[in-house]
């Protein structure tokens, strides 16, 4: 994977973000390791979200790892305590503020309904 997919699905993937789980401002820089290799970051302030391919040089914290381990942590695919702690990636900054920003990506929300009505 190249690093342009990889900006470009962390785009797609925060549209799902639940931001209200989220209060007070928060930006997370990712460093993508090995293939597909930068920094962009995602930044999730009063209910918005925003993700681009720069690096944020005040952010709360950095994660740092592999582009599918990134990737599956911000589709919420991944439980990042147990990737943490595996080794799976690394946090540099406000370990708070990382474990936040997992909660975020883990608690999307819902699709809408397209039952018909009756």
């Amino acid at each position: 994977m190249i690093y342009e997919d990889i900006v470009k699905k962390a785009k797609q993937a925060s549209k799902k973000v639940n931001t209200k789980a989220i209060e007070e401002h928060l930006a997370v820089e990712f460093d993508i390791e090995g293939e597909g290799e930068g920094a962009f970051y995602v930044e999730l302030d009063k209910g918005m979200i925003d993700v681009q391919p720069y690096e944020y040089y005040d952010c709360d914290c950095h994660i740092r790892g592999g582009a599918d381990v990134i990737m599956n942590l911000i589709e919420g695919k991944l439980d990042a305590m147990v990737a943490y702690l595996q080794g799976q990636f690394r946090i540099e900054g406000d370990f708070d503020k990382a474990l936040a920003f997992a909660k975020a990506v883990k608690n999307v929300v819902a699709p809408k309904s397209r039952a018909k009505k009756k």
